[in-house]
């Protein structure tokens, strides 16, 4: 179990799609927090300032039923996690252990 202090509090994990990966993370928490969950060493030390500034950490995402063409970009740090996202591309600096590395 991850350090629960890094995680706002959840009772469950919800599915997601991250480049055609299934994966399970935390809910009520911000993508980037759920990368965290995923890939702990990668995004701890990515480049990442965790409130918007940087932008290094933009994902562009649909919702379950929709299709690339209805892709939204969005910051990972700034955008909560909710069930049934698929998330098609990573900016570069977002490095997730068995997804994109």
């Amino acid at each position: 179990m991850m350090d629960s202090d890094l995680l706002d509090p959840y009772e469950e994990l919800v599915s997601i799609e991250i480049l055609g990966h299934r994966v399970e993370v935390p809910e009520n928490n911000r993508l980037l927090r759920c990368f965290q969950f995923l890939s702990m060493r990668t995004i701890s030390y990515g480049d990442f300032c965790w409130n918007g500034d940087c932008t290094n950490c933009q994902i562009w995402y649909h919702r379950e039923g929709q299709t690339e063409g209805d892709d939204k970009p969005a910051l990972s740090c700034r955008t909560n996690v909710s069930e049934g996202m698929v998330i098609t591309r990573l900016s570069r600096f977002v490095e997730l252990e068995g997804i994109n590395k």
